[in-house]
């Protein structure tokens, strides 16, 4: 069975406390007419009377009392939601992110993310599993994969491409001038992200004959190269600042796209939604500014090096 409109319950409740249609009104900000109105309206839905006059005052029968009292402990549990929806909206933004990424790629824009969105209270998790949306207290995940995870929404930031990477140094010392070359390199190696992938996309069906050390962390990996101990297989996503710094060069440009990528994650009944859309924003924005910046890719060529 439905329920009385809220208009009709709040009028009965206000002129039930106050003793008057014209109290009841002021409080309302609205007329005596409509209060007296919504009250009438009520009494013929329930088919009984609400209120009675002695006087000046209009008093609530038995019933009306009893009803009025009831609207009012349901009016301050509704307060109760709202104050704590409020609170919930005006909490810190929680951002779970890969280490690598946070790192390589956040790490960077922190501050101006704070500046231009105005966000004043961020906290970022740097941890290396997929964060739960519902019972992990994240607002915000920044996950590397497919997309399509069930219970969220995701927007995709970057779809990745893969190349090798070196130190200046290391590149001086080795003549590595085209793909081919590599098979004789020291090959640094991501248990994820296995060379073949990209050797074979250029045409190169052999084996590599000197591997190097193998990674779990791509940070780790990518700071291994940046020493000049071998060449890696980047991800667009996670050099862009060693390359811009000039701590990795690429050898050539040949390079693989690749159907992961980096996806900005949320929940669409967040009580932060808003906050956590003009994040997602700013994060598009800064995506688009990069490739501006940079063309295609953020590429150091052998030729800048030797």
């Amino acid at each position: 069975m439905r329920l009385p409109p809220f208009l009709s319950l709040t009028a009965l409740e206000a002129a039930a406390r106050n003793r008057s249609y014209s109290r009841a009104a002021r409080e309302l900000f609205v007329t005596h007419g409509a209060v007296s109105q919504q009250i009438r309206k009520l009494e013929e839905e329930l088919g009984t009377k609400l209120f009675v006059r002695q006087g000046n005052d209009m008093v609530p029968t038995a019933t009306g009392q009893k009803l009025a009292d009831q609207v009012t402990a349901a009016m301050e549990v509704l307060r109760q939601g709202v104050d704590e929806a409020r609170l919930a909206a005006r909490g810190p933004l929680v951002i779970s992110s890969s280490a690598a990424f946070a790192s390589r790629w956040l790490v960077t824009r922190l501050a101006r993310l704070a500046e231009e969105t105005g966000e004043p209270d961020l906290i970022v998790r740097a941890e290396d599993r997929v964060a739960d949306l519902t019972t992990d207290g994240v607002d915000i995940a920044l996950r590397f994969g497919r997309g399509g995870w069930p219970g969220v929404e995701s927007q995709v930031l970057m779809i990745e491409r893969i190349f090798p990477v070196c130190s200046p140094g290391f590149l001086a010392q080795h003549p590595i001038r085209q793909p081919r070359d590599l098979l004789d390199a020291p090959l640094l190696r991501h248990t994820g992200l296995p060379w073949s992938v990209w050797l074979s996309a250029m045409g190169v069906d052999e084996e590599p004959r000197r591997l190097g050390l193998g990674f779990e962390d791509t940070a780790l990996m990518l700071d291994t190269a940046a020493h000049g101990v071998g060449v890696a297989l980047a991800r667009s996503g996670l050099a862009e600042r060693d390359l811009r710094e000039g701590r990795l060069v690429r050898p050539f440009s040949g390079e693989v796209s690749v159907e992961t990528g980096n996806h900005f994650v949320w929940r669409a009944d967040s009580p932060k939604l808003a906050r956590i859309l003009k994040l997602r924003d700013w994060f598009l924005a800064e995506v688009r500014g990069d490739r501006v910046e940079n063309g295609a890719a953020t590429v150091s060529s052998a030729a800048d090096v030797m």
